[in-house]
């Protein structure tokens, strides 16, 4: 707590001063460019991996970055996700996993956590399209590559379950939505998006892979 409340001081004291205008316009309004979809672990910072400043990004956080299916669990995402089309006017939604996902590790072994982590074994029955996929089509893998495609995997399948909801369908119907899938590696700082053309995820360059269509798979997958 101490290093908290250190920070907060600093920045009222350093920084808030020099950035007192865009604070006084966050205060009348926000206007993000994009939902950004993503874990909570501790190790990820969407606005410091994007270079965006508080009000640019409207962001979503749970363990394993996962998007219940419209109508199976009635919480934040949901809701979350209603505003930012809706309320917001969003363009963009970006699913966003990561390497090293503790939460996908668990979901690679769910029995194994059912009674240590309970909760966690419940919430990580919304992945259990992920699980399937991974069991039934790549259950040759190492467990280092298993987890690495599984990372990539599911990211794919949040994009198809944001696809049940009411608002994220009308917005894609009107070709006004666009979905991204992108993996954030933490140990390079790279991020690879995926690219429907090749069916993998490749980095991110300045031109950007076009958005992900229904339905897009893995082909041939490989370790990012």
């Amino acid at each position: 707590m101490k290093k908290l409340i250190q920070g907060i001081h600093h920045f009222q004291a350093n920084i808030f001063g020099s950035q007192r205008e865009l604070f006084q316009r966050l205060a009348d309004g926000q206007h993000p460019v994009a939902l950004f979809i993503t874990c909570s672990d501790s190790r990820i910072d969407p606005n410091l991996i994007t270079q965006t400043e508080p009000g640019e990004l409207f962001i979503v956080r749970n363990a394993g970055n996962l998007v219940p299916p419209h109508g199976s669990v009635v919480g934040g995402e949901e809701a979350t996700i209603e505003f930012a089309i809706v309320g917001l006017g969003i363009k963009d939604i970006i699913v966003c996993g990561h390497s090293h996902c503790g939460a996908l590790k668990g979901l690679l072994n769910l029995e194994k956590i059912r009674e240590s982590l309970p909760a966690v074994y419940a919430w990580l029955n919304n992945a259990e399209a992920t699980r399937r996929i991974m069991k039934e089509k790549y259950g040759e893998l190492s467990s280092a590559d298993l987890l690495n495609v599984a990372i990539q995997e599911n990211v794919l399948v949040q994009l198809e379950n944001l696809r049940t909801h009411p608002a994220v369908a009308a917005g894609l119907a009107r070709g006004e939505v666009k979905l991204h899938g992108w993996v954030y590696k933490i140990e390079t700082g790279e991020i690879f998006a995926f690219d429907p053309e090749r069916g993998q995820f490749v980095p991110l360059s300045d031109t950007p892979p076009a958005p992900v269509p229904p339905l897009a798979r893995l082909t041939n997958a490989q370790a990012i």
